[in-house]
């Protein structure tokens, strides 16, 4: 639908006129100072070219109606949109240490990484999660704010499969990244704050303790769910192949749920891809999406057509004329 904005604007569209009254009525007036000599005399005349005036006066009109016309800003409104909107601010913290490229899951019967697993699920998580604000932390041996929390989930998807491992360094600073996270909820007025921290080691960089990280989460009523990836028997390549440990001496789980209980969240353990698609569900079911629709009209301004077209017309014009002066005056020569 076609409207204007400020469609008081085109009250101003006879001011030339009456600007052109007062300078007339001005002009008829009676002279102050009689000059005899010049009562008389034939003074020279400009000539203009035939039918420039009427053009002249054309064009100037033209330009005065477009000008108008855009100085009313007019808009496009189109039809009424339906956005699903939520009370929620959600943020994924994302482990991209070294230990995150290591092959010990599998999909459709090939060995992958864990990053590459834990990207397509939760890339199908996001995508769910329709009307909450998502947010992304990555982290490794320091915490980085990676997309500020948005209503763009194709665009967070899209940066979380860009994300390499190392970009945030080797190690594996689990509290600042928990602490970015509370910096972040902290001046939100959302009616729930969620973090879902996803890592598979334990806590070796950064300067924030993840405990005393929890308990801060917790005062600023932020709920950490916490996910643990690895199968049972751990990995560490080597430089001449590829050496398994103990289960558990690389993820700390003790800490991932205490982490979980402070925060009155939950700590979730992901061996497989199954297991780690049926946690995401889980969240869902945990944190279900809020059905709260609202509409808005998306709106296009169009200012922009008639104060083009007008200058358009405006330079043409003048175009014109100089090339008729010119012309006449080769002639008179």
């Amino acid at each position: 639908m076609f409207t204007l904005q400020w469609w008081w604007a085109l009250v101003l569209l006879p001011l030339p006129l009456l600007v052109r009254g007062v300078i007339s009525a001005a002009a008829n007036s009676e002279a102050a100072l009689n000059i005899p000599l010049l009562d008389h005399a034939q003074l020279p005349r400009a000539t203009s070219a035939p039918g420039s005036n009427w053009m002249a006066k054309l064009a100037v009109w033209f330009f005065w109606l477009c000008l108008i016309l855009a100085a009313s800003r007019p808009l496009w409104v189109g039809e009424p949109v339906t956005q699903t909107l939520s009370g929620r601010d959600l943020m994924l913290a994302v482990d991209i240490s070294g230990s995150m490229q290591e092959m010990d899951m599998v999909v459709d019967s090939k060995a992958v990484s864990r990053i590459e697993v834990l990207k397509k699920v939760a890339t199908e998580f996001v995508e769910r999660r329709e009307g909450d604000r998502l947010g992304l932390i990555l982290f490794g041996t320091n915490a980085y704010t990676y997309v500020p929390l948005t209503f763009d989930r194709q665009t967070l998807n899209e940066l979380l499969a860009d994300a390499s491992i190392g970009l945030a360094g080797r190690g594996t600073a689990i509290g600042d990244a928990i602490g970015l996270a509370v910096k972040r909820m902290r001046e939100r007025q959302a009616e729930q704050k969620i973090l879902i921290l996803v890592t598979d080691g334990s806590n070796t960089s950064g300067i924030t303790d993840p405990i005393e990280a929890a308990h801060a989460a917790y005062q600023e009523g932020l709920k950490i769910y916490t996910i643990g990836v690895g199968t049972d028997a751990e990995t560490m390549r080597q430089k001449f192949g590829i050496l398994r440990i103990r289960p558990g001496t690389a993820l700390d789980e003790n800490s991932l749920r205490r982490i979980a209980n402070i925060t009155e969240g939950e700590y979730f353990r992901a061996r497989d891809i199954e297991s780690l698609e049926a946690i995401y569900s889980k969240l869902d079911e945990l944190e279900p999406i809020e059905r709260e629709d609202h509409s808005y009209r998306p709106r296009k301004e169009l200012f922009f057509w008639p104060l083009l077209s007008g200058l358009t017309i405006l330079m043409v014009f003048l175009c014109w004329s100089t090339w008729q002066s010119r012309s006449s005056g080769i002639e008179n020569a």
